[in-house]
């Protein structure tokens, strides 16, 4: 009988996280990867500090309540076209990923662009791929610390820049930026700088793909939105197999165009060999593409060999023509003309829409009450906004009763995005009404503009 100790076998649920060194890829998608960086960040970082008739164009003021975009401003009274606008964004998702599959990942999403930026910093201070493995393998020295240092203080001041920016749409920008000078930042936007900040640093200097692999809900559903003619990075198997190593001038016709140089791995920023077919990991970036591109030019072969196609594209051998003659197909058209209804209704509504609102609030203390000659008396409040950014004076009038009149003031005058409570007393004439709840009607018109009014009813009460 053998005394030996039990064999113990451990079953690891979770792969240690490998260090992935992307290398640059060169070529037009990747032209393209960074005019979308470009565009992108001259929005965001821009944008706060354009003005608009002497304010910031774009400001979410959540103190005041008020959201200002260029010549519009919204109260929490129009949450509904943020509402609409998140589902405009959802459809638009929807359709780009029906036609070219992960495409806002690959090109516009902040988690592809901050890792951009921060990659070509990782390069400019530390060097090329090759260089930067060789550095993380050396001993801590002098010089590696020194690189180490430039690098995390450069992505430093971009998260830092990036989080003043983000915080500089909910508080005014240029005062904010007085304020840092000053030292004297409240403590939330301290907090939420800081915290973005942070955010940014880590999201796009450390975690990089494995925000895209692990966190982002978008890779777990993107097949639901896939069909057979949505146009994905592909390997052309048929024509690179059986891969293998060769000289420029060798022709071998054993071996397939697939050289196994593994450039499209090296390029790839989540790690994945795009030749084992699609994976949930792929961001559809296409620095494969080019990278494979590139090769392909090198050894005197056609490129094309990882490109954007489609699985029925692939499957039946179809020209690009072909390709995009499929992308007009049902799916697309129905989120297209769902989308298209949509923004004309959200657009048509927001423009359209009256720059003045009225709540009528009765004085329940008193219901009705007589008053000299036995007239009846209600006491109502008026809570006026004006959403426009323009002051207007405005005549209150009522109807729906027979003699209805004020008793009080019936001008006001209200300032641009402003908000009034104005209290007003309405009367009848005695016998005027039948006894209990009466139907009536306020009306707020501007006077210098017989356009802009609003009209809201109410309920006059008579004493039996």
């Amino acid at each position: 009988m053998s005394n030996s100790a039990p064999q113990v076998s451990v079953i690891k649920m979770y792969a240690a996280r490998e260090e992935i060194y992307p290398r640059e890829a060169s070529g037009r998608y990747a032209r393209l990867r960074w005019l979308c960086v470009w565009l992108t960040q001259l929005v965001f970082y821009g944008l706060p500090w354009l003005s608009w008739g002497g304010r910031q164009a774009v400001l979410f003021d959540l103190g005041a309540r008020k959201f200002y975009i260029f010549g519009v401003v919204l109260w929490p009274q129009d949450f509904i076209y943020l509402a609409v606008l998140l589902i405009i964004c959802a459809y638009a998702l929807f359709l780009f990923t029906a036609v070219a599959g992960r495409v806002w990942c690959g090109f516009a999403c902040p988690q592809t662009v901050y890792t951009e930026i921060f990659m070509w910093i990782e390069r400019k201070i530390e060097g090329p791929r090759s260089a930067r493995m060789r550095l993380d393998k050396q001993p801590w020295t002098v010089s590696k610390l020194a690189r180490k240092t430039a690098k995390h203080s450069a992505w430093g001041a971009v998260a830092l820049w990036t989080g003043f920016s983000f915080v500089g749409y909910f508080t005014p920008i240029k005062s904010l930026g007085m304020e840092v000078a000053g030292l004297s930042l409240g403590p939330w936007e301290a907090f939420w700088i800081v915290f973005y900040s942070i955010a940014t640093y880590g999201n796009a200097g450390w975690m990089r793909e494995q925000v895209c692999k692990y966190m982002c809900p978008y890779a777990r559903f993107q097949s639901s939105m896939f069909d057979k003619d949505t146009l994905i990075i592909t390997y052309d198997s048929e024509r690179g197999e059986p891969r293998g190593a060769r000289r420029k001038d060798d022709k071998a016709p054993a071996l397939g165009d697939c050289i196994d140089c593994s450039m499209c791995v090296q390029v790839c920023p989540t790690g994945i060999d795009i030749r084992k077919g699609l994976q949930y990991e792929c961001i559809g970036c296409a620095a494969c593409v080019d990278a494979c591109n590139s090769v392909m030019e090198k050894v005197d072969l056609p490129p094309g060999l990882i490109r954007y196609s489609t699985e029925h594209g692939m499957t039946n051998h179809w020209s690009l023509k072909q390709v995009r003659d499929r992308v007009l197909r049902p799916r697309v058209l129905v989120y297209s003309g769902l989308l298209a209804v949509i923004v004309i209704a959200f657009f048509s509504t927001l423009f359209m829409r009256t720059p003045l609102k009225m709540d009528v609030i009765r004085d329940r203390g008193a219901m009705g009450r007589e008053v000299e000659d036995g007239i009846i008396e209600n006491v109502y409040r008026l809570q006026i906004m004006n959403t426009a950014e323009t002051p207007h004076r405005y005549r209150i009038s009522v109807h729906g009763i027979d003699s209805i009149a004020l008793a009080s003031p019936d001008e006001v005058l209200m300032e641009g995005t402003g908000t009034r409570a104005v209290p007003v007393r309405v009367r009848v004439q005695h016998g005027k009404g039948k006894p209990g709840s009466n139907r009536i009607e306020f009306e707020l018109k501007a006077l210098d503009d017989e356009r802009l009014k609003v009209e809201e009813k109410a309920v006059f009460f008579v004493p039996r």
